[in-house]
């Protein structure tokens, strides 16, 4: 579960479920009287008032939870034919439509009270919020802002023990080592051969036939994120998903497979991202 996934939408739809939960527990209907003989004010959880309480503020907070839910689920996931947020989208434009029609007209003597006027506005907030996320763009932004992305460390650099040259406890460059012993090269580097009019031994030549090291291609590392959910699979070209890359998150991509990336996650594990399009990068 990533909360990076949910949207300026979703956290709108939050607040609706919350305001119409608190809602359900104010009075439902006002009298217009005074003294003694006024009935006691009934909220929305009176089962005197059925169907209010499931039409209007469970369908409400059921709304909410699916669209929430559906966020944190792969993509095309479906219930009885219906993605989550479909189901979501139909409960909240339900709970809006009995809110409008409940607070309209009522018999004499009798109005709308704060708990029945807080619940409409929740549900007209929610179903607004269900409709406009998919096509507004300032809605679907991320809720929670990702962090920076960071510079890909060079290979070999790093807290990770047992990686790159020289390994840990080994001779570190610049260390002064015994007389005469070579300090350590870089890897790929040549040895400094000494001037042999100077008296000092030749330095070894490469093997006749040694190739020289390649040059670096022209692909770097670099760090990019996912609009939507997708799944990452194994570098064997197998069809196995090995982990699902989710919005909001930065992923490391290190290495470039025509149109597919092979990505690293934050634990560690590689595959290969065969869908690029609309990726954002660091």
């Amino acid at each position: 579960m990533n909360i990076r996934s949910l949207t300026r939408g979703d956290g709108v739809v939050i607040g609706a479920a919350v305001l119409l939960f608190i809602a359900s527990f104010l009075s439902f209907y006002s009298y217009d009287c005074a003294g003694s003989i006024c009935p006691t004010e009934p909220n929305g959880w009176k089962a005197g008032l059925f169907p209010v309480l499931p039409s209007i503020f469970l369908a409400g907070i059921i709304a909410a939870a699916l669209v929430v839910a559906a966020r944190f689920q792969p993509e095309g996931r479906k219930l009885l034919g219906l993605e989550l947020v479909q189901w979501g989208t139909a409960f909240a434009v339900f709970a809006a439509w009995s809110s409008l029609w409940t607070i309209i007209g009522g018999a004499q003597g009798v109005s709308p009270g704060v708990g029945q006027i807080l619940g409409l506005l929740a549900n007209a907030a929610l179903a607004a919020a269900v409709l406009l996320t998919p096509r507004t763009p300032a809605l679907k932004a991320p809720l929670v802002s990702a962090p920076g992305p960071q510079a890909p460390s060079p290979y070999g650099a790093g807290p990770n023990p047992g990686y790159g040259y020289p390994g840990p406890g080994g001779a570190q460059p610049g260390a002064a080592g015994p007389y005469g012993a070579q300090a350590p090269q870089p890897y790929g580097a040549q040895p400094v051969q000494p001037d042999a009019s100077l008296g000092g031994a030749a330095a070894p030549q490469p093997a006749a036939g040694q190739a020289a090291a390649a040059p670096a291609g022209d692909f770097a590392p670099f760090w990019f994120a996912v609009p939507v959910p997708r799944p990452l699979y194994a570098e064997d070209g197998s069809p196995s998903q090995i982990a699902e890359l989710a919005p909001g998150t930065w992923y490391l991509a290190v290495e470039q497979r025509g149109e597919a990336l092979v990505a690293q996650t934050q634990d560690g594990r590689r595959g290969v991202l065969q869908d690029t399009t609309g990726i954002q990068r660091g």
